[in-house]
């Protein structure tokens, strides 16, 4: 009842990229600056897209469709836990948010790589900012749901016979 394991991998490279093309509908639509955390968010959707499409293409055999299986759900577990750390920020009473950090452009130029990438994944006061709902879900909420939703793909592509 299954589809073939690279017409799953297909699928997920297809929502994948759907998922992408919402939230950059979303952002141009309603003229939004996507956070640190979204654009990070976005990040891990090309890389599970990429890693999908790479496995659609190469269609290898059952030992390759594993390891897969494992760059994708380690990419989509990425992805999940930026979305669940930004529903975090966003439920914080406002005296609790984080303050905003300076400029990207700036602490690139002053601080080492590593410790910008910790401020940038840990958030800040514009990640706790909801400015977009469906259903009462945020778009962090809706980026969980996918995460999940590939997660779960990719568990069925890594444990399939």
């Amino acid at each position: 009842m299954l589809p073939s394991p690279r017409m799953l991998f297909l699928f997920i490279f297809l929502f994948s990229a759907g998922a992408l093309l919402a939230g950059v509908f979303i952002e141009h639509h309603y003229e939004l600056e996507p956070c640190s955390m979204c654009v990070f968010q976005r990040v891990m959707f090309i890389g599970a897209g990429l890693v999908a499409l790479a496995a659609a293409i190469q269609n290898t055999g059952a030992v390759g469709r594993r390891i897969y299986a494992v760059l994708l759900l380690l990419v989509a577990d990425m992805g999940a836990a930026l979305a669940i750390r930004q529903l975090w920020l966003q439920q914080l009473p406002p005296e609790e948010v984080p303050t905003c950090p300076p400029n990207l452009d700036y602490m690139l130029d002053v601080l080492p790589f590593t410790e910008v990438l910790a401020i940038v994944l840990s958030g800040d006061g514009n990640c706790a900012e909801v400015a977009w709902t469906m259903l009462g879900l945020s778009i962090p909420g809706w980026s969980l749901i996918c995460f999940v939703l590939i997660v779960s793909a990719g568990m069925v592509q890594l444990v399939r016979r």
